[in-house]
């Protein structure tokens, strides 16, 4: 079995009934500060941790309420989970035994409720509207404060299994077959860790003491208690040496001693104090000490280590005590059936690298020693380390808490099954920031992830401030990362504002010869450069972009969160912004190639060129292709000179870079003439961010 469905009612953020779903295995709870991620694991511990305080503070209760509603009946808060019937339950027989008195559905596959219930004693109902009612303060933290002094304390806090109408009272034996363990954010492994004093690594290293006795499956249970009465018994012999040495040793000095016994009448009735003892096996765990060795055999108190390796050694530890108490054969009845695993923020004391490990180590074996897993993070190397079934998303809407999956917004159909494997492959930790952000810019290459928080700047915004996360997916892939945020087409989207970047990329493809049908090498969709459409419609057809998404949204409603921006007659970034910076050679970096012919064609562009001063233009340009293209479009073109000569070079400059060199580059001179602009107030050059850009910006960071 397993815990499929958590509800909370009133209790903290969660003000009306709200359902959390969850996978059999792990769950990574994800969202912002206060979004409720704490609170699902104090709901799971009030449920199932046997020896937890089942009490509540007022601050427990969701305040988001009306004096109405206080006045009309006493505030109570209500926790239930369903478990259901796992696929593989033969495997774990004692479950349908541990939750039978909590069934309400008996047919395969089974389910289970259990309810916690903090409220008012029905007795006590009178006195509070008697008490509250007479209230007449506007002020509802008054209210609040008087349920506190005078009714807090008659709250009783109450878990009954099955149909909750029924209120049927949980038995506490089959609480107990719950192991529910949690490592809070701010926690003291060293407490636990180090000696064997401690009960951690006392209780460990009992249950693996003579382990290979206690796996031999070639042994009876009666031969495994049998070898290891023998080797306690081979112990004691050896401890009855020491224990001899020690009272040779101290044979000189007891008389001395206790000679005090006699003067002060403490051998009164012929009772002489003496020496004697016994060493057991268990009691000598407390000499054994925590280390670390290293490879040259070096060994030094775990005392030693950082807290993050400390950590990972307490979890793996607290694992084995799961295992150990798990275990029917060393645990007799009182052995666990469900082991529970919460972590809050294992990030706390683990630099990225561990934290990737830790997770892909507890999703790959989380049904051996623990049957469920819940983690609350901000980290997206958490995310990064899990599919994406796995994530939870918490995220407040009007003062409520409400929840998404991104697993669930796929469908079964065979696109969405593609797109889901893809997101998943991509899902780096880069990309996993983007359950972390409050709005998402995706572009296309790394040219506009590294300029866009520059260009900002330009606005006198700041992508961080706004909490803006630029997601670089590496083309044209913004329908696979989309389907995470489109509410209009999955329930279980995350609603947030996302903005798509992206390039027209315009292309032309050849008009079969229709005497022939025959097709050329020329008959397929190619890339063009944007002055060339249209300008033989003769013998080829165009497309202002191939890029379908960009006309999809495009279209929907403008108050829709998800938006597509892209260039206004250019067909890729660099292209646009050339066209809208079309005498500033301080872009012009060291990795162009063709460097001096376009700064040349800049000097000499003007708003009023002419077509001879345009065709001059391209005379100055090497020999080649590209200068075969241009010439043949001068021919045919009706376009106004000035357009076409913008349009030239800012094609030769897309024409002679590699964007990942000038991105790096663009990235470092923009940002320097911010600066410079910031010290001196006065800029080493204009620039303008390209309009598609200045608008995506402004609106996002609306």
């Amino acid at each position: 079995m397993y815990i499929q469905e958590l509800n909370l009612t009133n209790f903290r953020g969660f003000k009306k009934s709200t359902k959390i779903q969850f996978t059999k295995d792990i769950n990574v709870i994800v969202g912002a500060n206060n979004s409720g991620k704490t609170t699902i694991i104090k709901a799971l511990e009030l449920l199932f941790s046997e020896g937890s305080s089942k009490r509540l503070s007022i601050d427990d209760f969701n305040h988001n309420t009306s004096i109405e509603e206080l006045k009309t009946s006493p505030p109570k808060i209500v926790i239930s989970a369903k478990l259901v019937e796992s696929e593989n339950e033969e495997e774990y027989s004692e479950d349908l035994i541990t939750v039978a008195t909590w069934l309400t559905k008996i047919k395969k596959p089974y389910e289970a409720t259990i309810t916690y219930e903090f409220s008012l004693p029905d007795k006590e109902e009178d006195d509070y509207k008697s008490i509250i009612g007479k209230l007449t303060n506007k002020d509802i933290e008054d209210y609040w404060r008087e349920i506190e002094t005078t009714f807090l304390r008659k709250y009783t806090s109450k878990i009954f299994i099955g149909n909750h109408k029924h209120r049927t009272s949980v038995d506490s034996d089959s609480i107990k077959k719950f192991d529910y363990q949690y490592l809070d954010a701010i926690r003291d492994v060293e407490r636990d860790l180090f000696t064997g004093r401690n009960t951690l690594l006392r209780e460990v290293i009992d249950f693996y003491m003579d382990y290979d006795i206690k796996i031999d499956e070639k042994l009876s249970k009666k031969d495994k208690q049998e070898q290891i009465r023998l080797k306690k018994k081979d112990f004691s012999k050896k401890a009855d040496v020491l224990i001899a040495d020690l009272h040779t040793r101290m044979s000189g000095g007891k008389k001395e001693m206790l000679k005090y016994a006699e003067k002060t009448g403490a051998d009164f009735d012929n009772i002489t104090p003496s020496f004697d003892g016994k060493i057991l096996d268990t009691e000598l765990y407390s000499a054994l000490r925590l280390v670390v060795e290293n490879k040259t055999g070096v060994k030094l108190p775990a005392t030693r280590n950082g807290l993050g390796y400390n950590n990972l050694i307490y979890i793996s530890l607290l694992l084995a005590k799961m295992q150990k108490n798990a275990s029917g054969e060393y645990m007799g009845n009182n052995a666990k059936v469900f082991p529970v695993l919460a972590i809050e923020e294992p990030e706390a004391h683990l630099h990225p690298n561990m934290q990737y490990k830790l997770l892909k180590f507890l999703n790959e074996n989380s049904m051996h020693e623990v049957r469920q897993i819940f983690i609350t993070t901000h980290s997206p190397s958490i995310t990064a380390a899990v599919d994406l079934d796995s994530i939870i998303v918490l995220y407040k809407s009007e003062d409520e808490t409400k929840i998404a999956y991104p697993g669930k917004v796929f469908s079964q159909s065979e696109e969405d099954q593609a797109s889901k494997k893809y997101v998943e492959r991509f899902l780096d930790v880069t990309k996993a920031d983007m359950f972390f952000a409050k709005s998402i810019v995706f572009v296309e290459g790394i040219a506009e992830q590294l300029l866009l928080p520059e260009f900002a700047k330009y606005s006198n915004l700041d992508l961080t401030d706004s909490h803006v996360s630029v997601i670089n997916v590496n083309g044209r892939y913004f329908n696979h990362f989309l389907k995470l945020f489109d509410t209009n087409k999955s329930q279980y989207a995350i609603p947030k504002k996302i903005v798509c970047l992206t390039d027209k990329d315009p292309v032309m493809k050849k008009i079969k010869d229709k005497t022939t049908e025959e097709d050329d090498e020329n008959s397929s969709w190619k890339s063009c450069f944007p002055f060339l459409l249209e300008s033989d419609k003769l013998n080829y057809e165009y497309k202002k972009t191939s890029n379908p998404l960009t006309e999809l949204y495009q279209q929907r409603e403008k108050t829709d969160l998800i938006r597509v921006y892209t260039q206004k007659e250019g067909s890729t970034f660099e292209y646009e912004m050339i066209l809208e910076n079309i005498k500033c050679d301080q872009l012009l970096t060291e990795s162009v190639a063709n460097k001096e012919e376009i700064k040349n064609m800049m000097e000499k562009y003007h708003d009023d060129i002419n077509k001879s001063q345009t065709e001059d233009l391209v005379k100055n340009m090497r020999n080649g292709k590209f200068k075969d293209i241009i010439n043949n479009f001068l021919q045919i073109t009706k376009l106004e000179p000035s357009r076409i000569a913008k349009h030239i070079i800012a094609a030769r400059y897309l024409n002679s870079i590699k964007k990942g060199e000038v991105a790096q580059e663009l990235s470092y001179i923009i940002s320097s003439n911010i600066k410079n602009s910031s010290d001196t107030k006065e800029k080493v050059f204009d620039f303008v961010v390209p309009t598609y850009i200045s608008e995506a910006i402004k609106w996002i960071c609306q």
